[in-house]
């Protein structure tokens, strides 16, 4: 039986994943904060076992990773939180309580957990899309997925030697709880149970880069080899937001 485990289980594409992964007779470490969702999820098949812990908490997250139940064939680094800049408005407290998950948050479970990183293994990071063109209002988890990104490609090479391999995940607008707070347009907005597919076939594929939906993330990387201030004028109309916020 193949073991995955996956971060930010409680909620959304993470939640989407436990389900479609225990239906496929994955063994699933499920990990997130809420003790009720993680309870729902455990009693889904005997399957999923639920791990409580905020990854925010370098302490928790290492009392909680230190011992897993079964070691995992593929790890999902996928919880993930979203707040928006207004009026171009800085609030460091928000940028790192954005960072502190998105980013952060990765690098203390890859920390724990690298040392049983094997040969055949895979570890799959969820970005965004938001990572490869500017949006606006989108100084904080623009940043923290372009960070991730970045983090990705490099830590692909240093560690292609023990035969572990490294995906990054580019998905376009998915109805979470998260996009639901969302107050302008979002083009081509898919379900859950699509991201999952996608991402889970791209996977299986052995896909080093998952973007989806295929359409819209196509338009965002064209839209991202243009002149930055071609890419202002076009994100700001595709997104349903106006230039200086008129």
């Amino acid at each position: 039986m193949s073991t995955v485990l996956i971060t930010g289980a409680t909620s959304g594409i993470g939640e989407q994943l436990v389900k479609d992964y225990s239906a496929k007779g994955w063994q699933v470490i499920a990990c997130g904060r809420n003790q009720e969702k993680l309870a729902q999820l455990e009693s889904l098949d005997e399957t999923v076992h639920a791990l409580k812990f905020d990854v925010s908490d370098k302490e928790q997250t290492q009392q909680a990773l230190t011992t897993l139940p079964a070691l995992p064939d593929l790890w999902i680094f996928n919880a993930g939180n979203c707040e928006y800049i207004d009026d171009g408005v800085i609030d460091s407290d928000l940028m790192s309580r954005v960072m502190e998950i998105n980013f952060h948050g990765v690098m203390r479970c890859i920390e724990v957990v690298q040392h049983q990183f094997a040969k055949g293994m895979r570890v799959a990071l969820v970005g965004s899309i938001a990572s490869e063109v500017a949006l606006t209002r989108s100084e904080a988890y623009g940043a923290s997925k372009a960070a991730l990104s970045y983090f990705a490609r490099s830590y692909r090479n240093d560690i292609a030697h023990k035969g572990v391999s490294v995906s990054l995940i580019f998905p376009g607008f998915v109805k979470t709880p998260l996009t639901d707070k969302n107050d302008f347009d979002m083009p081509m907005l898919i379900s859950v149970e699509e991201a999952s597919k996608r991402i889970i076939e791209g996977l299986n594929r052995g896909k080093d880069y998952i973007y989806f939906p295929r359409r819209f993330t196509w338009i965002l990387r064209v839209i991202g080899t243009l002149p930055y201030q071609w890419q202002a004028k076009i994100t700001a109309k595709l997104v349903g937001v106006k230039e200086n916020g008129q």
